[in-house]
């Protein structure tokens, strides 16, 4: 790969980043500047498959907006209304649960709430939905809130940050959302977000909630009135922290969307700035396991594209998504399961359903069905190292033998979990193509087999 950087100025950032070294903020800076978008890709693709192999996630979740009234008025926020704004909607704990149970019912596992910082709802508003939409299924997991509205809840209920985390979390919440970092630099924070949390008051939101034990992701909104190396200046930050609590899950690199708000930015970043920034984060981010394709901002087709230059997760079904829309954006409301796994299979990569917190997505089974999963992943694995005598027919039948046993009560989403394994993992042998196995057992060579309906 040597020949790609030939002449470029950047063989010892290359040659640190092949020894595995960690990166500088001024190596960032450079990877920024550098042109050659493709030679970026090969690196970051390169560092994201030591990483994660061959797999992409995505998730099944929804999206739910409580209330879009806010005290602030961020200047690169479309978002916001006051109480005297028409358009201002503020959702009651039982319209909510009406999403919910829409959502459930379409196999989702996560509910993504976040809202704006309302004037006068209570802080028991927030345990009363987050007790409540729990309480309709044990295993759904509610990620919720951004930092500021976590600062905000406190100031309301008159309650340390700590203390306020500690409630929530005893309430249903699962994770911290990532947003509302925006950019770290004050300077820059001054012209999009006068009046919001400090870079400070981030991360120690984030850092207390690490400290409670819960995890978050964490992201940067780019593209408008920063600088690259305000960029890399925020990735060091969040970088740091994650060295100091290791609670990061992933980050996720937002492109601004430019409509319907007051920052003097008409376009929203190329397909060049988009696919450099997802590059050098997974470059840079050395201690981070995940790096999302944001779909919702980018579109699909980029995000895509985002899985050869570092990327390794699609985010999710989304359902119902307002802030990005509002500001501009022209892609779908939502994705079908089906849409995403074949933009990951089409990408030559694995698609692997997560949960909240970019882990394999697996309904609850009991001993027998976990044996024999176990004891299909061992035989595909032995064929793979090449044992022909290795037979996956035999452990196919008996989880077949299980799936059809199951109870008429069971439930419905490990039955399909259960028969689209067996599928998979039947189709390849019998074409032949059970190749190679990543770490985590996923299976290679499956970017050409059709998408699984599901």
């Amino acid at each position: 790969m040597d020949w790609l950087w030939k002449g470029s100025g950047l063989e010892a950032v290359v040659d640190r980043i092949e020894a595995g070294e960690r990166l500088s903020e001024a190596d960032g800076l450079r990877l920024l500047q550098c042109r050659d978008i493709n030679a970026l890709g090969v690196l970051a693709d390169t560092a994201n498959q030591r990483r994660n192999g061959l797999r992409a996630t995505y998730i099944l979740n929804r999206y739910i907006n409580y209330s879009n009234y806010c005290i602030l008025s961020c200047q690169f926020c479309a978002f916001s209304r006051k109480k005297r704004d028409a358009d201002g909607f503020e959702l009651t704990v039982e319209e909510m649960v009406h999403k919910a149970r829409e959502a459930l019912a379409l196999g989702i596992t996560e509910l993504h709430i976040v809202g704006g910082l309302h004037p006068s709802l209570p802080f028991s508003y927030y345990t009363e939905f987050l007790k409540t939409l729990q309480a309709l299924d044990p295993r759904l997991q509610l990620k919720c809130f951004t930092a500021i509205e976590i600062l905000h809840l406190a100031w309301r209920a008159r309650k340390s940050v700590r203390d306020t985390l500690e409630e929530l979390k005893a309430a249903g919440l699962a994770s911290l959302t990532g947003g509302g970092a925006e950019i770290f630099r004050k300077e820059v924070r001054e012209q999009i977000a006068r009046g919001k949390e400090s870079a400070e008051e981030y991360l120690e939101v984030h850092r207390t909630w690490h400290q409670l034990g819960g995890r978050s992701t964490c992201t940067m909104l780019y593209g408008h009135v920063e600088s690259l190396a305000d960029r890399i200046h925020h990735l060091g930050l969040l970088r740091r922290l994650q060295e100091e609590t290791g609670g990061f899950t992933g980050f996720v690199p937002l492109p601004y969307q430019p409509e319907n708000n007051t920052i003097p930015v008409r376009h929203a970043p190329s397909g060049f700035d988009q696919l450099r920034t997802v590059a050098v984060s997974r470059l840079f981010l050395d201690n981070f396991d995940h790096i999302t394709a944001y779909w919702v901002g980018m579109g699909l087709r980029m995000a895509q594209i985002a899985l050869s230059y570092g990327a390794d997760d699609l985010h999710g079904t989304i359902l119902e998504e307002h802030i990005f829309h509002m500001a501009g954006a022209r892609v779908p409301q939502l994705q079908t399961e089906r849409d995403l796994v074949k933009a990951i299979r089409e990408a030559g990569r694995d698609p692997v359903q997560r949960n909240t917190f970019y882990e394999p997505h697996m309904p609850s089974m009991d001993a027998a069905l976990v044996a024999a999963l176990t004891a299909l992943e061992q035989a595909a694995r032995a064929r793979a190292a090449g044992d022909l005598s290795a037979d996956v027919r035999p452990p196919l039948a008996e989880l077949d033998r299980l799936t059809n046993a199951l109870p008429a009560d069971a439930d419905p989403e490990l039955a399909h979990y259960l028969r689209r394994r067996s599928y998979e993992k039947a189709r390849l042998f019998l074409e032949g193509r059970v190749g190679g196995i990543e770490k985590g057992g996923c299976l290679r060579n499956t970017s050409q087999a059709p998408a699984i309906a599901s």
